[in-house]
């Protein structure tokens, strides 16, 4: 018997109706064809998952400099909007709702995957100790699965102007994105990637005006969202943070401090939603409810939530009114009917970690439903 839980209830996301209050989060599987081309295989994966009320692609690198990892989309050329025409076609068609990650990994990268071999980019010419990328060493690709971790490349920072291409970069991919028929943007503003390199204050230590007080350390955020909201309309672009966490050597002295001010700026440029990715590894720090409560106070759009969520916790997050939808990553991977499982009572199946990165159809297309 079907409940009456408050996840299933419909949420308005900016200008999006949204089926339910599940979302399916960013999740990098390493599936894309040559030229980072998003495949037939990927849109089956998609497509099985559309009766989320909302799926963020995973991270869709915006140049060939902003990618870190072997195999993972790009949304920058022709051929590659093309592949994500078929994803988004596909979800379409079965009435759900995708937003597209827009990534820049920043330092996070390894010269093999840079253009010209050169090395990464960051705000500093910063190293992240023992914080490892996937590069594919013998070209085999995805559908081999043998690739290598290997210690980040040590990055340059990148000058103004530069810094200017690559807000040029996300805008564009922002153009690129609804040209390929997705119904909105997620910024990659978490998890140490190059918008938090900037952001956190012991990853960045520029002179200029992009480093050293808050107000310069928000300004590249600032002027990427700015400029992904001229391309495609406020409505339709979300940002992802992670506050407290210290994830891939990003570290700041006064995280509370930061990310309030982070949420005070994104309500100005009044975007549709800020998706906060709570810390999920073993032992994590918690995040307290008074500072979730705080970001409510400081962002008037929708809050999404991620991170080792159950029915249970998620249900109390938007009863106590500081979320307003929860993302299900892990569990998404196995239960591709994850919202009908939810609602129903059905037990959640285990995903095949050696199949998360890599590979063909198994461990990614082939999870059964109930109602198979």
């Amino acid at each position: 018997m079907k409940d009456e839980s408050i996840l299933s209830e419909p949420h308005r996301l900016g200008n999006q109706r949204l089926r339910n209050r599940i979302a399916m989060p960013p999740m990098t599987r390493s599936r894309a064809g040559k030229g980072d081309v998003p495949t037939a295989l990927m849109a089956s994966y998609y497509a099985q998952r559309a009766s989320a009320g909302l799926i963020i692609s995973e991270g869709t690198q915006i140049s060939k400099q902003g990618q870190g990892y072997a195999w993972t989309p790009g949304i920058y050329s022709e051929e590659q909007i093309e592949g994500w025409k078929k994803v988004t076609d596909a979800v379409h068609g079965n009435n759900g709702t995708i937003f597209a990650q827009l990534w820049h990994v920043g330092r996070i990268s390894h010269t093999s995957l840079q253009p010209d071999h050169q090395a990464p980019v960051s705000s500093s010419a910063l190293s992240a100790e023992g914080v490892k990328v996937f590069i594919d060493p013998m070209g085999k690709g995805p559908e081999s699965g043998v690739g290598e971790m290997v210690q980040h490349s040590p990055p340059r920072a990148l000058t103004t102007s530069e810094i200017k291409a690559v807000v040029a970069d996300f805008g564009q991919a922002a153009q690129n994105a609804i040209k390929a028929g997705f119904d909105g943007v997620e910024l990659h503003g978490a998890n140490g990637y190059l918008i938090n390199q900037f952001l956190d204050s012991q990853a960045n230590h520029r002179t200029d005006s992009y480093g050293g007080s808050l107000e310069n350390r928000l300004r590249f955020l600032q002027e990427v969202t700015e400029t992904a909201t001229q391309a495609v309309g406020k409505d339709r672009v979300g940002v992802r943070l992670a506050p407290l966490t210290t994830l891939q050597g990003t570290v700041d002295d006064r995280p509370k401090e930061t990310y309030l001010a982070a949420a005070k700026l994104l309500d100005r440029l009044g975007i549709a939603y800020i998706h906060i990715a709570e810390a999920d590894w073993e032992d994590a720090p918690t995040m307290p409810i008074s500072f979730k409560q705080q970001l409510r106070e400081s962002f008037s759009g929708s809050f999404i939530y991620a991170g080792k969520y159950d029915k249970v916790k998620a249900e109390r997050a938007i009863r106590e009114g500081w979320a307003d939808m929860i993302g299900f990553g892990r569990p998404f991977i196995a239960n591709p009917d994850l919202p009908f499982r939810l609602a129903h009572g059905h037990p959640l199946a285990e995903g095949d970690a050696t199949t998360y990165f890599g590979g063909g159809a198994k461990g990614y297309t082939d999870y059964p439903t109930v109602l198979q």
